[in-house]
């Protein structure tokens, strides 16, 4: 009889050990469960946001020792060119071991050069640099930091010398390059072409007088025995006739060079951006770029503030300083007293370019 109790009590005890080890077992799994989706979100987030910013590497200024060669504009492939693009150039062994880019590893994250996707192809004195360091603001931005001049000084040099000098860039993120030659340049729409033909174009354009001698203004900064701008801007002395071989004026054509960009690229690809309207209103312009470019808008009003003695907006922070500054002292430069019969006079000459330049891009400037 005691047997059979003993036994009965250590069935129960059995029993109710069994249970209290399957219950264990589910809270370990639901525990476990939770943690896992919460490291991932975590790990998610951190990826997306703060690890973006861990990418703010100086730049390259050496050339490769072995710089792939670009064939000819006549005989270059699509199929060549897109693989090129697509090739990317890892991380150098001094760089990757570096502790930012060691916590990217672990994060299952490799940085790379790319070419770029995206290209500020001028138009000259007309607000480019402005326009690369607001964007440049945007995690989602890297930029090269100085004007490569691949595409009409150093073609010859090929893709792999031009994915050099790129920043390196995570998935996700985009890659600039800013030249405002490239617009003028004849040879360059057709090779930016080759490069990659989906490239988004940003053209920075201002009023073509003010531009003129915004150009003037530099170049005379630089040789103190400069003539007039009067002299140099029409032939002979008279405002009769204007020298549309000196390149401050002849720049101001932009319905010319657009044409050629055009023949290459889909109005769709390129985004004007009102030079004036950066200066006075800077966070809708790089709105309208943030948008183009299919980013989330994170630069907006409150990363600038207007410097009055200036007469241009400066950045609260940037990509390389933590601390209120402007662009720099060329920025906002006074220009020269220009006699105004010369500038009416330029204003007509202009005036049917810029209709047509209106007409091309469907944007009326307005300017006089």
């Amino acid at each position: 009889m005691y047997l059979s109790i003993w036994c009965h009590n250590l069935n129960l005890s059995s029993r109710s050990l069994a249970i209290a080890l399957v219950a264990c077992v589910t809270l370990l799994y639901f525990s476990y469960s939770f943690n896992a989706c919460l490291f991932a979100s975590l790990s998610r987030t951190l990826q997306q946001s703060n690890l973006r910013n861990l990418l703010a590497l100086p730049q390259r200024n050496g050339t490769s020792d072995k710089a792939a060669a670009v064939a000819s504009d006549s005989n270059k492939t699509t199929a060549g060119v897109v693989a090129a693009s697509a090739a990317v150039l890892p991380l150098p062994p001094s760089v990757d071991g570096a502790p930012k880019y060691q916590m990217l590893r672990q994060q299952g994250l490799r940085p790379s050069r790319h070419l770029p996707d995206t290209l500020i192809i001028g138009v000259k004195k007309s607000g480019t640099r402005a326009l690369l360091e607001f964007i440049r603001l945007h995690p989602d931005v890297r930029a090269a930091g100085s004007e490569v001049h691949f595409f009409d000084r150093h073609y010859q040099r090929g893709l792999r010398w031009y994915r050099h000098h790129m920043p390196y860039t995570i998935e996700g993120q985009i890659t600039m390059e800013k030249t405002p030659s490239y617009f003028v340049t004849k040879e360059v729409p057709q090779r930016v072409y080759h490069m990659n033909t989906a490239t988004k174009l940003l053209i920075v354009v201002r009023d073509p007088v003010t531009r003129a001698i915004s150009d003037y203004t530099q170049a005379a900064s630089k040789k103190a025995d400069m003539k007039r701008f009067e002299q140099l801007a029409f032939v002979n002395g008279s405002y009769a006739v204007v020298d549309t071989n000196w390149g401050p004026v002849k720049i101001g054509v932009y319905a010319r060079y657009l044409e050629r960009w055009l023949l290459y690229f889909p109005l769709s690809q390129l985004l004007f951006i009102s030079g004036e309207r950066l200066i006075m209103d800077p966070a809708y312009e790089i709105g309208r770029v943030q948008d183009f470019l299919g980013l989330k808008r994170v630069v907006t009003e409150k990363h600038f503030y207007f410097n009055a003695t200036k007469g241009f907006p400066c950045l609260f922070k940037s990509e390389a300083r933590s601390t209120p500054h402007c662009l720099g002292k060329t920025k906002g430069r006074n220009h020269p007293h220009i006699d105004a019969s010369a500038i009416e006079r330029l204003r007509e000459f202009y005036r049917p370019f810029n209709n047509k330049f209106y007409q091309l891009t469907g944007i009326n400037f307005a300017w006089p």
